[in-house]
């Protein structure tokens, strides 16, 4: 989502009287990729660019096939093999070993098919949301947002429509996109925008600063509980949303919310762990030894609150990956990868031990 919010913001700020922009956005991918599909990178007519659908070695390719479609005025997609041999093929020899499909779409302000108002109104979504483009046929780039009640009625391809139900909806119940081509000679590519993570931090240390700047890189949104009285305003900046410590609420928040409670104070966590275990957040994280959470919930149990087996899951305690941390830095390192691999259903172990592919693939 960060990339996504990155190059909304950017087309904004675009003079359209003066400047011309395409989308290049990665639709299939087979075999290895830096980048996956959905990878986006948003070219002017200058030259300059932002965002990336690899790590470096389609770029230059790209920027010039954006650069035709913005003269051209039509979308155009385009196929990059880096598994072949080939002296002439970009990409060739740098390890992707992949095939990678790439839509060049020119931006229009006044087109109703432009996908970037599409996308500005997912930024702030807190669902995963279902985005279907052409990438083959007729009617290349059109991209609409998947509707239950109106998919089938309101898609240019009626026929299609009916037929791309099923694989619409494995998609929503995987989260993972796909690309299908039917009989038709039809190509979409149903993708799935999740949303960013939403970090809810309780704290006041200097520990925070490290936490937040990295959380802020990763483009997650970041809610602290603090003393904003006393807060420094560089740390404030740092955060999507600011709550005073002293607040007895925290928000429900929903499957892509993650708690971590940095408080270095017994009491505070105490009385904090028990309303961050009344809300949806599957993460819960705990600073401080393995001991000191099981105080907290025997102290819970005492007072007639017992922590069931099912909360104790959630609760992640000591908080981090063991990654051998010391300094701030290491241990929001380690605090984060953890939240990372928890919503990715990984175990944060060395990708050297994992077996099969990194990425899921199609």
């Amino acid at each position: 989502m960060k990339e996504i919010r990155s190059i909304v913001n950017a087309y904004r700020s675009i003079d359209f009287a003066t400047t011309r922009a395409a989308l290049a956005t990665v639709v299939r991918v087979e075999g290895s990729s830096y980048r996956r599909a959905g990878a986006r990178m948003l070219v002017l007519d200058n030259g300059t660019y932002l965002g990336g659908i690899s790590g470096g070695c389609l770029e230059g390719d790209a920027l010039r096939r954006a650069q035709k479609a913005i003269g051209l005025r039509h979308a155009s997609v385009v196929t990059y093999d880096t598994t072949q041999d080939d002296d002439h093929q970009v990409g060739v020899g740098l390890g992707c070993q992949g095939i990678i499909d790439v839509l060049f779409t020119p931006l229009d302000p006044d087109d109703a098919n432009n996908p970037v108002p599409v996308l500005a109104s997912l930024s702030n979504t807190r669902t995963p949301v279902c985005l279907i483009t052409v990438t083959q046929g007729p009617r290349l780039g059109f991209n609409v947002l998947f509707e239950p009640q109106s998919f089938v009625r309101t898609f240019p391809f009626p026929g299609l429509a009916a037929q791309a139900l099923p694989d619409i909806h494995d998609c929503l119940a995987s989260l993972q996109s796909r690309t299908h081509t039917y009989s038709t000679d039809i190509t979409l590519f149903i993708e799935m925008i999740l949303p960013p993570i939403h970090v809810v931090v309780f704290g006041s240390n200097n520990d925070l600063y490290p936490f937040l700047r990295m959380a802020l890189e990763l483009g997650w949104d970041t809610s602290l509980y603090t003393n904003i009285l006393r807060a420094d305003k560089a740390l404030l900046a740092l955060t999507t949303a600011t709550h005073d410590h002293s607040t007895d609420t925290i928000p429900e928040g929903d499957a892509y919310t993650a708690i971590v409670l940095m408080t270095h104070d017994y009491k505070t966590d105490l009385r904090r762990l028990p309303q961050a275990l009344k809300t949806k957040a599957s993460y819960i994280g705990i600073l401080g030894p393995r001991k000191r959470t099981e105080r907290i919930y025997a102290a819970l149990e005492a007072d007639g609150y017992p922590v069931s087996d099912a909360d104790r899951q959630r609760v992640y305690s000591p908080a981090g990956l063991d990654i051998g941390s010391a300094t701030p830095e290491e241990i929001a390192l380690s605090i984060l990868a953890e939240i990372r691999s928890h919503f990715a259903g990984r175990t944060g172990t060395s990708l050297r031990l994992r077996q099969g592919a990194i990425y899921q693939r199609q």
